[in-house]
């Protein structure tokens, strides 16, 4: 049987057979397809100055809320990568840690990116790390959504659910938290575990408190993004449970799926945005999911991915 073709590998998948009532005109406003120079192709990002109140069906908690101790925030779960193929290269910290800790966890950008608690098919629990593309939807690596090959009876396939914590310190969610049981990713990586289109997506049942906000993406030629410095926050599992740390540095190399950087990271972070700083908004460029000896990478944002990526946002809008 011949190769499958590239175009067929990002054809999209997801762990529901139908969607009924979502298709809509895409969302106005602060998402909305931007004019880009150089036939840059980009979505903005957005950040809402006061931050309305949480929608039903999302549970809000403050910083200064009292309520009774979650157990599991307190225990550092595996990363999600190592129940694919008994474990990935892992991200890695090379040389000095250059990793900061993110403490205003409730403010932008840092808002937009959520510590996410998996639980897998076997009923495993695992880390990772999605960011917000609207209200709904978030991106993530492929392999959060999706085990392959764990070579673990029961464990393969899409996971059971998450729990979503926007902004996560700790123990504290500013925004609450929401569990979601929709999942999208792509062939390339449900059927053939190509690393090379290791993305997918998380929708959640109701919209996050509107004044979370959320990145913009991008594709970009390979001679900007080889000017670009690259940043990433998550939630990695070498330090505290549910702590969001950032570094950033200029990207390393590109290629047709993949970017590659010097950025330091540890498991739990994939599915983290790899993004730039452009004109004071950020884009993000690829998401983040490997390790190596000299740099990590992240499957690159070309042209299928997003598509793909607008498509799942698009469907499932801001209401």
């Amino acid at each position: 049987m011949p190769e499958p073709e590239a175009t067929d590998l990002d054809e999209r998948v997801s762990n529901i057979t139908a969607i009924e009532g979502r298709e809509q005109e895409p969302e106005t406003g602060g998402g909305d397809v931007a004019a880009a120079d150089d036939d840059i192709e980009a979505v903005e990002g957005y950040e809402q100055p006061q931050a309305a109140a949480p929608e039903l069906g999302f549970a809000p908690e403050s910083a200064g809320t009292q309520a009774p101790p979650d157990q599991l925030l307190q225990i550092q779960f595996p990363d999600i990568g190592a129940a694919s193929f008994g474990g990935f290269a892992p991200e890695t910290v090379h040389g000095v840690d250059d990793r900061r800790q993110i403490n205003a966890t409730d403010t932008y950008p840092w808002r937009v990116h959520a510590s996410l608690l998996i639980t897998a098919a076997d009923g495993s629990n695992w880390i990772g790390t999605g960011w917000f593309v609207n209200r709904r939807v978030l991106v993530t690596a492929g392999h959060c959504v999706f085990i392959k090959n764990s070579a673990v009876p029961g464990r393969d396939g899409w996971v059971q659910r998450m729990r979503v914590i926007p902004g996560r310190n700790g123990t504290t969610k500013p925004f609450g938290e929401s569990v979601a049981t929709e999942f999208h990713s792509v062939r390339g990586w449900t059927e053939h575990g190509d690393d090379e289109y290791d993305y997918g997506a998380i929708v959640l049942p109701q919209p996050v408190d509107a004044g979370i906000g959320w990145l913009g993406f991008g594709r970009y030629p390979d001679d900007n993004l080889k000017q670009v410095v690259g940043n990433i926050s998550g939630y990695p599992g070498d330090k505290p449970p549910g702590t969001q740390w950032y570094a950033a540095r200029r990207v390393d190399s590109v290629t047709p799926r993949k970017v590659r950087y010097d950025i330091d990271t540890a498991g739990g972070q994939s599915g983290a945005a790899v993004y730039r700083i452009k004109n004071n908004g950020r884009f993000a460029v690829a998401i983040h999911a490997y390790g190596g000896a000299t740099v990590n990478s992240g499957t690159r944002i070309n042209g299928p991915v997003f598509d793909n990526i607008l498509h799942w946002r698009d469907t499932n809008p801001n209401p």
